[in-house]
């Protein structure tokens, strides 16, 4: 009789963590689609100074950059790519 007891006990309290942990998982999971909702995604825009509003690369062809930048820099820059290098 007090091992049908017992298992009962843990039965409940296995059952009862089960349901709480399922509540908490769903509130945190609803509070992250709600914070990802109200957070818009950024744009890109045309002030960054590295690319146009199409997506092109466009160099800085400003004479005092120009001053700094190693040649393997303005070579890649030259070909239309964004630069990787220093």
């Amino acid at each position: 009789m007090v091992q049908g007891v017992r298992r009962l006990v843990v039965a409940g309290a296995v059952a009862g963590s089960m349901l709480v942990g399922g509540i908490g998982g769903a509130a945190l999971y609803a509070t992250t689609l709600a914070a990802s909702a109200a957070s818009p995604s950024p744009s890109p825009s045309s002030s960054s100074g590295s690319s146009t509003a199409s997506g092109k690369f466009v160099p800085n062809e400003d004479p005092a950059h120009e001053a700094t930048e190693s040649a393997a820099r303005e070579a890649q820059e030259d070909a239309g790519q964004v630069p990787t290098v220093p």
